[in-house]
């Protein structure tokens, strides 16, 4: 599915607009569209609801009068409310015109309670908006967020930006949105994506054709399927991809033991983990299937003086993955350095592999083979000289760029994941909120090493296991619940959730 901004989905409109549609048709053609979303996701219910619809000026109104006239169609309690005035653009005034004709009644914002309805219908804007609200819409939002109202927005939750995913400080909370064709940048990034409740998208019969590539897109669960291999007849663990994890150390071993669980559980032929000696006896006690290496260590890091076993280990693998709680100091920074400047394989650097490389960043351009980084909004900060606030209100264009200057594939994880190569970009939207733990990224880190090993290619790798990842926290929940659940509560499911994948 599309992700657009404002700008570009008006761009499509428009060319839906040269020879294939009305504005008028297409409003109406929404305002349908919408109402049939708040009809299925409501139920039955809904027939013995009161209903506001909430509108504005502009032509985001024009789908309530729409919407409104259908429900009063079907014998539903519902008032049309102006939240400001009369409209004034001739294709919401037709709509409105036509409701009032079929009895729809018309109340000023001014007159009406808000605690008074069971259900508000958010018309008030749509992709328009920016920075903060004027008189009398002020009022308005301050009024929707005290009562206790079931709401819908349609498109977007007025007060957000559509393209930045910026909210003004009392913006709407939804508790569903329908998004009108596409999803906009709201629905996927912070803060907006917060507000937006359920989020379902339906379609209004744009012709493909107005749709001028590349957008951003959401990772799909048969895009996934199609960028698995098919697992031989004759395969064997060679076959099926030999991973190398440079994980753990002495006060972090946990993240090399969960990192190797998820890349045997999402199908690695062979998993082999090289730690320091110190760390291998804790690491060691909880895995029984991976290949282990103890080399020499220092201080319970990797010592310097391991390096060529290490590089040794690299020839042989058929992907790396670096970096898990393998602790920073100035051997850790020249591995990492050696192994990327090195590695004839796709290689994977997360946490403290990405925090070795901020010292000598642009090496990466002189690297030969695929790399994939995956650093949360803090690392992302470090690597781009940026707060953590300024990578999340850009977060596409800081992945987007940063990928493109580095010619790395990059995965900016948080709420919506970002995966780009710098050209093609990807939102996931799989997961939840108890993925917020310790822990949940060297899972993830070594689902992609897995792939990457099994011969995926980088984006794909990333991609897939992005997807699966979120999966397993989405399956985990319906059992467990948010807090409760750990680690090992998401790889548990991994091992089944493959299946889907097959």
């Amino acid at each position: 599915m599309y992700v657009l901004t404002a700008d570009e989905i008006r761009q499509v409109e428009n060319n839906c607009f040269d020879g294939y549609s009305t504005e008028a048709q297409l409003m109406l053609k929404a305002g349908t569209a919408c109402y049939d979303a708040v009809m299925k996701n409501c139920g039955t219910d809904i027939f013995s609801k009161r209903i506001f619809v909430l509108c504005g000026n502009g032509k985001n109104a024009g789908d309530g009068f729409v919407m409104a006239r259908l429900f009063y169609s079907e014998g539903i309690d519902v008032k049309i409310v102006l939240c400001d005035k009369k409209p004034t653009i001739s294709e919401p005034l037709e709509y409105f015109n036509q409701a009032v004709m079929s009895g729809v009644s018309v109340v000023n914002f001014d007159n009406v309670c808000l605690d008074d309805c069971d259900i508000i219908i958010d018309c008030i804007f749509g992709i328009g908006f920016k920075g903060e609200p004027r008189a009398p819409f002020d009022k308005v939002f301050n009024s929707v967020a005290s009562c206790g109202s079931f709401v819908v927005s349609v498109d977007t939750p007025s007060g957000t930006d559509a393209t930045s995913g910026k909210a003004c400080k009392n913006a709407i909370k939804a508790d569903m949105t329908v998004a009108i064709s596409t999803l906009k940048y709201c629905h996927i990034l912070p803060p907006s994506n917060a507000l937006c409740g359920k989020t379902v998208t339906v379609n209004i019969g744009i012709p493909d054709a107005c749709y001028t590539l590349p957008y951003t897109e959401t990772v799909e669960l048969d895009d996934v399927r199609s960028s698995f291999p098919k697992i031989g007849f004759n395969a064997n663990k060679g076959s099926n991809g030999r991973l190398l994890c440079l994980c753990g150390s002495y006060n972090m071993p946990g993240a090399a033991v969960i990192c190797a669980t998820a890349a045997v559980k999402s199908g690695a032929g062979l998993v082999k983990l090289t730690v320091p000696k110190s760390a291998y006896p804790i690491i060691a006690s909880h895995l029984v299937q991976p290949v282990f290496h103890p080399v020499d260590d220092e201080n319970g890091v990797y010592s310097l003086s391991a390096l060529d076993e290490i590089l040794s280990d690299v020839n042989e693998a058929s992907a790396v993955v670096i970096g898990c709680g393998m602790g920073k100091n100035e051997n850790t920074c020249e591995i990492v350095k050696s192994v990327l400047l090195n590695s004839k394989v796709p290689v994977i650097v997360d946490a403290d592999g990405i925090n070795s490389l901020l010292s000598c960043i642009d090496i990466l351009k002189d690297v030969k083979a695929p790399v994939v980084l995956t650093p949360h909004p803090g690392e992302m900060a470090r690597l781009v000289s940026k707060t953590i606030a300024e990578v999340q209100e850009s977060r596409i264009d800081v992945a987007k760029e940063f990928a493109r200057q580095y010619g790395v594939v990059l995965v900016l994880k948080g709420a919506d994941t970002v995966i780009t190569d710098g050209d093609a970009v990807f939102a996931n939207l799989t997961g939840n909120a108890s993925l917020a733990m310790g822990g949940t990224g060297d899972m993830l880190s070594g689902i992609i090493g897995s792939l990457l090993a099994q011969g995926l290619s980088a984006l794909n790798a990333a991609k897939a296991g992005v997807f699966i990842h979120g999966r397993c926290a989405d399956e985990a929940v319906k059992e467990l619940s948010f807090r409760g659940l750990t680690v090992f509560d998401l790889t548990d499911r991994l091992g089944a959730l493959m299946s889907e994948y097959e």
